[in-house]
This record gives structure tokens, C-alpha cells and sequence, in this order.
């Protein structure tokens, strides 16, 4: 025998498929927030009232979750009751929806995601900014002055006014008065973006800071909002092997080994610290295993509320990186 059930009813059904008995749930006035209730109780596996009662009933019968859906003979919901159930959902999702803001996981999700929408479109409009201001402007100096230039010709009148709040002499050639605004114009949107990912990249410090610190002092508070978010949340990353975490968002890689390539050996992430990137390249493999060991350690301590690493664990692991690049101060011999 098996259960039956929805929202609305429950039933045992016998091997035949023949109803033994049957329970029809609220018999009084039915509400939309008490649907949703029941709805929500449905969602985490639970089972409907009448389906408890009728489980103590019959002992041996067996509850099918997914039964009411497959029953051919299951009765169908009348108008009112589809509305009521419209309803019901919708409001269900909403408290979804607000129960997800106090998700830490899902915060950082969205703060870090910006950042590197933000950084992403930032690199491109502030490299073209400064290369097209630099048509005019040839006498500024395209390294040391990169953060002023879009200011620069954000804030001018003229391309002379941004050669004057550069310190440097006026242009030798104009641009037209059409071309000048399109330079304003995107030098403009240079700023507010910079401005934007400021923003975002100071939110998602605070955030990791305080929600991840140990992982944070390990790979800075960007890069340990990244890893959380490649491993689709902080216990998640807390639980996977260090094997995995030394691969994450390795996805070019990992694409290639599905094509037949040899598979990724690091991850993006770690492999952008100073402490791997501006190693001898021989010894970057070996750091970035031995980081990642020190990530999946210092994430559990965050996660399972241990004593949140400081400048003393940092300093050791420091000192093991230099280590190892003393171990090996040339690169292997080939052949």
C-alpha cells in the first residue's frame, strides 16, 4: 500500500489502486499565508497532516511523495482552489526571496559577482580612455598619470583644460567639438565606474572579512570571496579536499581535459597571489599546493567557528613559501 497526498487531501492506495481510505484537509475557513505554511512544509519533505494521520493509521503503507502527480484518478483542483494556490506560491517564493538577504553566501555571491562584472568592464573603458585621451594629450605620461587622465578629461571644458589639469603643455592637434564630447562623454563613465567598483570591491571586503577573516589573511578578502563563490558556498569549501580548492575556476582547463588535454593543476585564483606570480616559475606549483593546503585549513576554521587566523599564522606561512623557494633556487634539469 502507499500514500497518497497533497495539499489539499490524502489517500492509501492499495496494489490495485483502489482507495482504502481518504482524508480531506481543512475542513474550516482556508487562508493564503496558512497554504503557504503547508506548501513550505511540502517543499522540505515533510508530510501533509492527513498523511500523517492516515501513516499511524496503516503502519506498513509506504509514503509516495510524487504519488498525487502520477495518480490518474488523483481529483483535480476546482477554480477556487487553483487562485488560492496562485496565491499561496507567490508568497512563498517572497519569503524565499527575504529569507535569502540573511544568506551570507548568496551576499557574497552578489557583491563579488559586481565587482568582477565591474572590473571586468572597467579594464576595457579605462584602457580605451586612456589610450584615446593619449592621442592628444602625447606629452602625459601614460603610467604615472593612468588614474588622472580620465578625470582629467571628465572634468574639462577642452582637450586644453585637460592638458592644464595634467601639468602639460596644450595639444598640438584638436579634436572636433563632436569627437571631444564622445571622449568627455566616456571619460565620464570611466569615473562613475571606477567610482562603482570602488564600491563594490569595499563591500565585499567588509563582508569577507568578517564572514571568511582567516581565508581572508591567506589570499586578501577578493580572492576569498572568489573561492567561496567557485565552490558554491563557504561550507562547501569548507568540506572539499584541497586538491579540489587548488583547481578552482580553472574552467578553460577543465574544458580542455573534456576535449582530451591533461588536467588543470591550479586555480586562477591562487595562482594571482604575489606569493605564487612573482615566484620563480618553476617553484609556482609547489606554493600554490602548499596555499591551498593553508586555505582548505583556514576555511574550516572559519566555518567551524575556530580562532580566526592573524598576522602570526601569516607570517609562518610566509616564511614556508620563502622556504620553499630556497629548497629550489633553479629550475629542474630537463632530460
Amino acid at each position: 500500500m502507499r500514500i497518497h497526498f497533497d495539499w489539499r487531501l490524502a489517500r492509501v492506495i492499495d496494489s490495485d489502486g483502489n482507495v482504502i481510505d481518504e482524508l480531506v484537509g481543512w475542513s474550516g475557513k482556508r487562508s493564503v499565508g496558512a497554504l503557504a505554511d503547508r506548501l513550505a512544509e511540502l517543499q522540505s519533505g515533510r508530510l501533509s497532516p492527513e498523511a500523517r494521520v492516515l501513516a499511524e493509521r496503516f503502519s506498513e503503507a509506504e509514503a509516495d511523495h510524487l504519488g498525487a502527480m502520477s495518480d490518474p484518478d488523483w481529483p483535480e483542483p476546482d477554480g477556487d482552489e487553483q487562485a488560492l494556490f496562485a496565491e499561496a506560491t507567490d508568497r512563498l517564493a517572497r519569503r524565499g526571496v527575504a529569507d535569502a538577504a540573511g544568506d551570507l553566501d548568496r551576499r557574497l555571491d552578489m557583491l563579488s559577482s559586481a565587482a568582477s562584472e565591474l572590473r571586468a568592464s572597467w579594464t576595457t573603458s579605462e584602457a580605451r580612455c586612456v589610450e584615446w585621451a593619449g592621442l592628444f594629450l602625447s606629452e602625459a605620461d601614460l603610467d604615472a598619470q593612468r588614474r588622472d587622465i580620465p578625470t582629467a578629461v571628465a572634468e574639462a571644458d577642452s582637450i586644453d583644460g585637460a592638458a592644464e589639469a595634467l601639468g602639460i603643455p596644450a595639444p598640438k592637434h584638436q579634436p572636433s567639438p563632436a569627437e571631444w564630447d564622445a571622449l568627455r562623454s566616456h571619460a565620464t563613465g570611466v569615473v562613475e565606474l571606477t567610482g562603482r567598483l570602488d564600491s563594490a570591491e569595499a563591500a565585499t571586503r567588509e563582508l569577507a572579512g568578517g564572514y571568511i577573516p582567516s581565508l581572508s589573511m591567506v589570499v586578501g578578502p577578493l580572492g576569498a570571496a572568489k573561492l567561496v563563490v567557485l565552490a558554491g558556498g563557504r561550507e562547501r569549501l569548507a568540506r572539499m579536499p584541497s586538491g579540489s580548492l587548488q583547481v578552482l575556476g580553472a574552467h578553460a582547463g577543465m574544458a580542455a581535459h573534456r576535449r582530451g588535454a591533461p588536467p588543470p593543476k591550479h586555480s586562477p585564483v591562487l595562482f594571482s597571489l604575489p606569493q605564487v606570480s612573482k615566484s620563480p616559475r618553476w617553484v609556482r606549483g609547489k606554493i600554490s599546493r602548499f596555499l591551498a593546503g593553508k586555505c582548505s585549513i583556514a576555511v574550516r576554521v572559519d566555518h567551524f567557528d575556530g580562532e580566526p587566523w592573524g598576522e602570526e599564522q601569516i607570517a609562518e606561512i610566509n616564511r614556508e613559501v620563502d622556504a620553499i623557494k630556497a629548497r629550489f633556487p633553479k629550475p629542474p634539469k630537463r632530460g
